[in-house]
């Protein structure tokens, strides 16, 4: 394969998307290297001679120059390999700033890690140049390269890439010190490589040992040529398994499209990173989770029968259960061919998931709005970074010093009103659309804002007051302009029903408070986050009392930036969607009014009637008569007459709590909302739990969150089973660790929790009477003045 250097004359004039980015030292500077995907091609571009950049005040430079020249080894006679420049810059606290800069990456970190010693301060100095190189030219996911000579320059562009992806999965021994199978899936390649002997089919190559498998391995990626691979823990168990035999058996695991190695590094905090260059490696967990989906878990198995209605070819339980390494290894031993079905199946269930979530439409989209490389996982701070630094910059400022803002002023998070508990009728719910941006986009909440309204002399007519002593100039900002564009994009999205890049931005747009009121983000400062959420304190309760007033409908409940309203239990059906709109636009109207009236400023607060409930129910505290917060249940009802069950915070959308405690909970509060007599139905419950016919439903399934044996303490049901568990294993001469993640799933019997696979002694019925379903019947049966003991204690000598 050519390398970057052979083919940077080619990119004279083209534009590609992003693929990899990577940055190393060389002796005439840092040198970025790039591969774009530009057509159907992949090509490397290299800019060389770069330099590293980060900031300090000035106020520090004599003790830097006196530290560094003493203590910085220099990288030649003549030259220190840094440089101490002024720049007409400074940070938020109106300090002059100067740029530390120096011409290798080595030289960078031994500038961080000094300064950090002598405990001076830094400003961005965790930015990565070749980070910053794209940054500070507004470059987000594609480059056009213009090269004019020895010069190569990148300017921004915009174009639809075609990327190909490959879906990956190994099999191997329960120590994964060995791989049996290596399975490939996309629209071009359905193939497992197996160690074995067999006949060979168009989707199945046999291969006589591990380093045959992967040689071929190999050559299947260099001829498949993909952009992206993805698969399940793919960078955490397949490629760290890959790389780890490879070195073992001194095979070549030339991935890279310039016929580089894989790279597989741990980071401190113990994440797995994969590094090939020209090719992306995108792990199904982390974008799922990263795109705002959630299960009650995200194993493969649980994943694709929730998402697609199919899961794996072998034992359900494989994913997370005790015995996935012998079923694995004995198929392999009995029937490989099998292996290798299951082997192949599993990733076409991850590329399946791709598809149906378009998760990588969804990356894609994010790529272009922020700059964040595909791979990247979560980002929110580094997506704020990208789009408001080099804006900052341009403005005279730099960030902050991290994390420096002012703190322990007090800024709460979204408001919770105390709820009204009660079983209703005729309940709406009006709701601010994307609050939190929209008071930032409507109260000029803003790091540079503040930086000018308090730091400078300004008319005290541009001003606009916030919260926690904030003072922001309304003719100065960076982070509302960014959310009107934002704003604007996603109801083109949504116009377009383009539901990756709508939910791409919405992701964005929230991450923006989060950002402002971490203190492990750069731009933390409670003057900032308390102006959101104390602003958004205020309009709920406004909003409330504003109801409440007007309209004489009673406000049940509000939660961060929604309330709901109770029109009483005789409102018409029918008539309540159009009260729902005639409240959202009185309210949208009077907003308007208030904002101008005492900020004079443009209100971008949008309230949306969003659902209609014809019955909900507000539950009490568990031994209380105090409301809940965050958990409530309802029919919701649509225009159309069709209608759906909603549960938020209950029982029965709870992983911890039974199965036959959830099907009951749902089931009893579908006939309540329905008016239809219960009595029977849980009399018939009871019944069957006695005699056994419910067993099933009474698994309890919980996560470990620790290794096994750090839990002395405290050791709950969960951890009291898999105890037993690890030790009938150790009877049986099997090492079974019981690792943090793991899920156990266990009964309650008579002689205490014990774990599904060795459950011996007889169920406790009792138990699951007195702690599942009393709970989840007696949350509702109150407001009927009811109760489940009165209904099975004429049972009782059943028991």
């Amino acid at each position: 394969m050519r390398g970057p250097q052979d083919l940077t004359a080619e990119a004279a004039d083209i534009s590609g998307f992003i693929l990899t980015r990577q940055q190393l030292d060389t002796p005439e500077g840092i040198s970025f290297q790039f591969w774009l995907k530009a057509g159907n091609d992949a090509l490397p571009v290299t800019v060389a001679a770069q330099e590293g950049v980060f900031f300090v005040l000035e106020e520090d430079v004599d003790r830097i120059e006196s530290l560094l020249s003493s203590q910085l080894k220099q990288t030649s006679a003549s030259t220190p390999g840094w440089r101490l420049q002024s720049l007409p810059l400074k940070d938020l606290q109106q300090r002059p700033v100067c740029g530390l800069y120096s011409n290798s990456l080595t030289t960078y970190r031994q500038l961080t890690d000094l300064l950090q010693t002598y405990a001076i301060p830094m400003i961005e100095e965790d930015i990565r140049p070749v980070d910053r190189f794209l940054m500070e030219r507004f470059i987000q996911d594609s480059a056009r390269v213009r090269v004019s000579g020895p010069t190569v320059k990148l300017q921004p562009a915009d174009i639809e890439p075609r990327l190909t992806m490959l879906s990956v999965d190994i099999e191997t021994t329960m120590r994964a010190d060995r791989i049996f199978s290596i399975g490939l899936y996309s629209d071009q390649l359905r193939k497992v490589l197996i160690v074995g002997e067999g006949q060979n089919e168009p989707w199945l190559e046999y291969v006589n040992d591990e380093r045959a498998l992967l040689q071929a391995f190999v050559r299947e990626v260099q001829r498949c040529d993909p952009d992206i691979f993805i698969g399940w823990n793919v960078v955490g168990f397949d490629f760290r398994v890959l790389q780890e035999r490879a070195r073992r058996l001194q095979v070549q695991l030339n991935l890279g499209r310039d016929g580089s190695r894989i790279q597989v590094i741990e980071s401190a905090s113990g994440k797995w990173f994969c590094r090939i260059a020209g090719r992306v490696v995108l792990d199904g967990i982390d974008t799922l989770k990263g795109a705002t989906w959630h299960f009650e878990s995200f194993s493969l198995e649980y994943v694709s029968n929730q998402m697609l209605d199919r899961g794996k070819l072998l034992g359900q339980q494989m994913d997370e259960g005790l015995n996935r390494g012998e079923e694995i290894q004995q198929v392999y031993r009995e029937d490989p061919r099998r292996l290798a079905e299951y082997n192949l199946e599993d990733c076409k269930l991850v590329w399946d998931i791709f598809e149906h979530a378009q998760l990588l439409h969804y990356l894609v989209e994010r790529s272009r709005l922020t700059g964040l490389p595909l791979d990247k996982v979560g980002g929110s701070a580094a997506s704020f970074d990208n789009l408001y630094l080099p804006r900052l910059h341009r403005k005279g400022y730099v960030a902050p010093v991290y994390a420096s803002g002012e703190s322990q002023m007090g800024a709460p998070g979204g408001y919770v009103m105390d709820s009204r508990p009660g079983l209703y009728h005729q309940v709406l719910v009006l709701d601010f659309k994307s609050l939190y941006p929209s008071i930032i986009r409507t109260f000029m909440v803003d790091p540079y804002a503040l930086a000018e309204g308090t730091g400078t002399e300004c008319d005290p007519g541009d001003l606009v007051p916030g919260f926690n002593h904030a003072i922001f100039s309304r003719k100065e900002a960076i982070l509302p302009d960014i959310i009107e564009r934002l704003w604007q994009a996603r109801d083109r999205a949504k116009a377009e029903k383009n539901a990756p890049l709508s939910q791409a931005i919405k992701i964005i747009m929230n991450s923006f408070y989060g950002v402002l009121g971490s203190d492990v983000c750069r731009f933390f400062d409670q003057r900032l986050s308390g102006s959101i959420t104390l602003r958004g304190h205020e309009i709920l309760t406004r909003t409330k009392a504003k109801i409440e007033e007007q309209f004489g409908y009673q406000v049940i409940y509000g939660d961060t930036d929604s309330v709901f309203v109770w029109l009483g239990d005789d409102f018409p059906v029918d008539q309540a969607p159009q009260e729902g709109r005639r409240l959202e636009q009185f309210l949208n109207r009077w907003w308007q009014d208030e904002v101008q009236q005492h900020f004079g400023l443009t209100c971008h607060l949008e309230l949306e009637y969003e659902t209609h409930y014809r019955r909900f129910l507000m539950p009490t505290m568990r031994h209380s008569e105090k409301g809940t917060k965050k958990r409530y249940a309802g029919i919701r009802h649509f225009s159309d007459g069709t209608e759906e069950l909603i549960f938020k915070g209950l029982e029965s959308v709870r992983s911890d709590w039974t199965p036959l405690a959830r099907r009951v909970q749902r089931e009893l509060y579908r006939l309540i909302f329905s008016d239809t007599p219960y009595a029977g139905y849980l009399k018939q419950i009871v019944s069957q739990l006695k005699t056994g016919e419910l067993d099933s439903e009474l698994v309890y399934r919980k996560r470990l969150r620790r290794p096994l044996d750090e839990y002395s303490k405290n050791r709950p049901p969960h951890v009291q089973a898999a105890q037993k568990a690890q030790d009938q294993f150790a009877k049986e001469g099997k090492n079974r660790p019981f690792t943090a993640g793991m899920y156990i799933e266990y009964l309650i019997t008579v002689n205490g929790p014990e774990p599904l696979l060795f459950a011996r002694s007889p169920i406790d019925y009792q138990h699951y009477l007195d702690r599942q379903l009393t709970p989840v019947a007696d949350s509702i049966l109150m407001f009927l003045d009811d109760s489940f003991e009165a209904l099975y204690a004429p049972q009782i000598d059943l028991f």
